[in-house]
């Protein structure tokens, strides 16, 4: 078992390819020089068209229910105008082919690949150097699963469309993809969704959620981008078994929350990012709750930082360990309205005299100098610092300059909890 412990380097792929997907058993031969969408418009519902390889110059529309399927070395090639394919109606299936290229209006949502429709499946595509990658609206039942989209990579961020938007979407399973260069894989307005195995790398968001509920965020890959995940205004979603690495830039979060409420997470690694866990305002509503449970925090300057003081949140059997600091609570308040229990902290300095594996006395953070920080934001440069230490280990030794407690877990964990890491698919 590979464990957060054992995990110095960065599992950071630069290339995938697809998943294979085999040729239908019958099919409509197309060949390059001939008219695909006229052959398309021509076939019957329920056949394929078996592209040979080479490079088809023309945008595609197939809006019924048919297979278009190619090897890698069949590409369709934007000529620099709007999107390259475009897939609605219900049943279409899009299976192994390149897509190369589209227009370069972002106002338009140029992409390369357009889906609009049901029960529409895009399998083991390569789609490169489109502004969007996929851009998926008002549609239920779509399958995405083994593509790789390698975006605009070169471009400033703010200048990169989406490698994965989906936007008002029912039933969606998004799985195994590998997106890298893009700006974000984005969810909005969605509802009933899988995210799964999907790797995103170089990139702003590596997950994006916005407006959307029951959706299932498990065994993916977020590495090297600005923040690793980002839960807004959503509810009920679970959040299982992510690693999110080296979240870079001014905010380098690892998963940061919302407004969101009744979000499970669980089994997640959070390594060497500038924070492991943001929370703002998370949960909103009253009665909503958000769970943490059994997720590792590694190497990160801090481990979690809520943005003011939190309520409805529980902490057990986390992990916290080579952190510069532990918890941090922004614009005052503190953390108290959080129930710890549990957790695993590599600083705690209590003892267990009646041997039951948990701590005699809590975990306590008195942060003086986190609280200096926030009413003075340049002390930040100083995390870490052996200055800033000793402001907090003299608050320790003389109780008068003391500050209010951050958090309190009354039954820290003394036995190290080490979670796996989560393997690419």
């Amino acid at each position: 078992m590979a464990s957060c412990r054992g995990a110095a380097g960065l599992p950071a792929p630069e290339s995938r390819e697809p998943l294979p997907v085999a040729r239908p058993e019958t099919c409509e031969e197309a060949s390059p020089g001939q008219s695909l969408q006229a052959l398309i418009e021509r076939a019957p519902d329920g056949s394929a068209v078996c592209l040979r390889p080479g490079v088809y110059p023309e945008h595609i529309r197939v809006d019924r229910g048919l297979t278009l399927w190619g090897p890698r070395d069949a590409v369709i090639r934007s000529d620099g105008t709007g999107t390259t394919v475009r897939a609605a109606g219900r049943g279409t299936r899009l299976l192994g082919f390149t897509i190369e290229g589209s227009g370069s209006r972002y106002d338009k949502m140029d992409s390369g690949l357009h889906i609009q429709g049901e029960e529409i499946e895009a399998q083991g595509l390569l789609i490169r150097r489109a502004v969007f990658g996929v851009n998926v609206e008002r549609s239920r039942d779509v399958l995405m699963r083994g593509n790789v989209i390698l975006g605009t990579g070169d471009a400033a961020l703010g200048l990169r469309g989406d490698g994965i938007r989906f936007w008002e979407v029912t039933g969606a399973r998004i799985e195994q993809n590998f997106v890298t260069g893009s700006r974000d894989l984005v969810i909005r307005y969605t509802k009933h969704t899988r995210i799964a195995g999907n790797t995103v790398t170089r990139g702003r968001y590596g997950l994006h959620l916005m407006y959307s509920s029951d959706v299932t965020l498990e065994d993916n890959r977020s590495l090297g981008n600005v923040v690793g995940t980002f839960i807004m205004y959503s509810r009920d979603v679970r959040y299982l078994r992510n690693l999110i690495a080296a979240s870079s830039g001014a905010a380098g979060i690892g998963l940061g929350m919302k407004e969101s409420g009744n979000v499970f997470v669980q089994g997640n690694v959070s390594l060497r990012n500038n924070i492991g866990l943001y929370l703002d305002t998370s949960p909103l509503q009253l009665g909503d709750s958000n769970s943490f449970r059994h997720n590792a925090f590694r190497l990160c300057n801090s481990g979690v930082i809520f943005h003011s003081s939190q309520r409805g949140n529980t902490f057990s059997e986390n992990s916290f360990r080579d952190n510069l600091e532990q918890v941090r609570v922004e614009g005052g308040g503190d953390a108290l309205g959080t129930h710890w229990e549990g957790n695993d902290f590599d600083d705690y300095a209590g003892f267990d005299f009646d041997g039951d594996g948990q701590g005699d006395v809590p975990y306590e953070i008195y942060s003086l100098s986190g609280d200096l920080q926030n009413r003075f934001p340049d002390l930040a440069f100083f995390r870490g610092s052996l200055a800033l230490s000793l402001v907090d280990a003299v608050t320790h030794l003389f109780p008068l300059f003391k500050p209010r407690p951050v958090l309190i877990d009354k039954r820290p964990t003394l036995s190290r909890i080490d979670v796996e890491v989560p393997r690419a698919n």
